[in-house]
């Protein structure tokens, strides 16, 4: 099997973080507040000059993304409103060059992110509720698409990749993604193509020519994959809340826990995390979302070595806990639900420090130690079986890090 030095250098980014942001943001209803709320097209193109982008200060954004672990950001260069944040202007003029904020939105993105080390990875709506060539001429809206990526290939610079979103809405069609995604390898060679398959087909591949299969809101598989002509990677993208454009209505975001564990899910099996993130019309981050951005930092601090190198490997174990090994042979133990040091009259959970089992271990080991303290674990293996028992500690009290990950030496 074919395995391609940008998939390999995608997957040990690891964890990137999802930006929703355009004429949506002013609304603050969530990106699909055109279609859904059915803004007319007259109305809408009239709030686009208001997406003046007063304040627009991409570093803090960027810091902020970079502060939590992630090493990408994958920005909405086009959503479905049809709105452009960048100079478009060879195939439309309904972009913020020409509107609003009279400037190009993403050139100044782009720079302060190859300035902080961020890799950039452009959304760009294929799906597109503006261009009325989507339904009355869809070889035309074809060549606006190719046209518009071409562009965005052309004068940004190196680009991370292209993460294409709407063919579900057409899935009949025939999109001549041959033509498209020629383009990107002509002038793009070392860029992912991603292109979302949507909720409803989750992990679907699509087209030869794709990089990363896409888990929009569901859980990554391992499986599957290994059935492609080239090694593929995946990437699970969630929203803080339940939108992916600013919503200040929606109260219901999930819980560090939620994050912390689907983060190690999807390095359990492989995949890419995507966490969403939604900016207001200044492209400012609500306090909240800074909160949890920082949050995540703190763990990624402790155990981010074992998030960016670990893979999936033979070793296995019952329940959440999982290993993963580094190309060098490190080996890395995700235990889950460990209780906290205290008494019945404090703490609830007293029982989370039973013995954890790993099989199919075949290595040589000197210990075992806590990444977060180095503290040494006891253990206990049978090399002939190829089983690894550890005995993990608990928390001391005042801590609590949801998936504490060991390391085997």
């Amino acid at each position: 099997m074919e395995v391609l030095e940008r998939i390999v250098n995608f997957e040990k980014m690891a964890f990137g973080v999802f930006v929703h942001w355009g004429v949506y943001s002013l609304y603050e209803r969530g990106e699909w507040t055109m279609l859904l709320h059915k803004i007319s097209k007259d109305e809408y193109s009239k709030k686009a000059e208001e997406f003046i982008a007063e304040n627009y200060n991409p570093i803090n954004l960027v810091k902020a993304v970079k502060k939590a672990g992630a090493k990408y950001i994958t920005l909405t260069t086009k959503h479905h409103d049809g709105f452009f944040l960048y100079n478009s202007n060879e195939v439309s003029n309904y972009n913020s060059l020409n509107i609003g904020a009279k400037k190009d939105l993403l050139k100044e993105f782009v720079d302060v992110c190859n300035k902080e080390g961020i890799k950039v990875i452009f959304y760009h709506a294929t799906y597109d509720w503006y261009n009325e060539d989507f339904e009355k001429d869809f070889d035309k809206y074809l060549e606006y698409i190719n046209k518009s990526v071409e562009i965005l290939c052309k004068n940004y610079g190196e680009i991370g990749g292209f993460w294409f979103d709407g063919n579900w809405a057409k899935p009949d069609e025939d999109w001549k993604l041959d033509n498209l995604y020629s383009i990107i390898r002509k002038y793009q060679p070392n860029a992912m193509i991603i292109n979302n398959t949507g909720i409803d087909k989750l992990g679907e591949l699509g087209h030869k020519e794709i990089d990363s299969v896409t888990y929009e809101q569901g859980l990554p598989r391992i499986d599957g994959r290994n059935n492609f002509d080239k090694y593929v990677s995946a990437e699970m993208c969630q929203p803080l809340n339940n939108h992916w454009g600013i919503a200040t209505n929606d109260f219901k975001y999930k819980s560090m826990a939620q994050l912390i564990e689907t983060m190690c899910y999807c390095r359990k099996v492989g995949a890419n995390y995507l966490l969403g993130i939604s900016p207001d019309k200044d492209f400012e981050l609500p306090k909240i979302q800074v909160g949890f951005l920082e949050e995540i930092g703190k763990w990624m601090n402790i155990f981010g070595k074992a998030i960016y190198n670990g893979k999936p490997c033979e070793i296995e174990s019952i329940g959440k806990d999982f290993a993963l090994k580094t190309d060098t042979g490190n080996i890395y133990l995700f235990i889950h639900d460990l209780s906290i040091a205290g008494n019945e009259n404090v703490t609830a959970n007293l029982t989370g420090t039973t013995p954890r089992t790993f099989t199919n271990f075949k290595d040589k080991i000197n210990g075992v130690k806590w990444i977060d303290n180095n503290e040494e674990l006891d253990f206990a293996i049978n090399n002939e079986k190829g089983i690894l028992t550890i005995r993990p500690t608990g928390y001391n009290y005042g801590t609590d890090l949801v998936v504490r990950v060991a390391e085997v030496y």
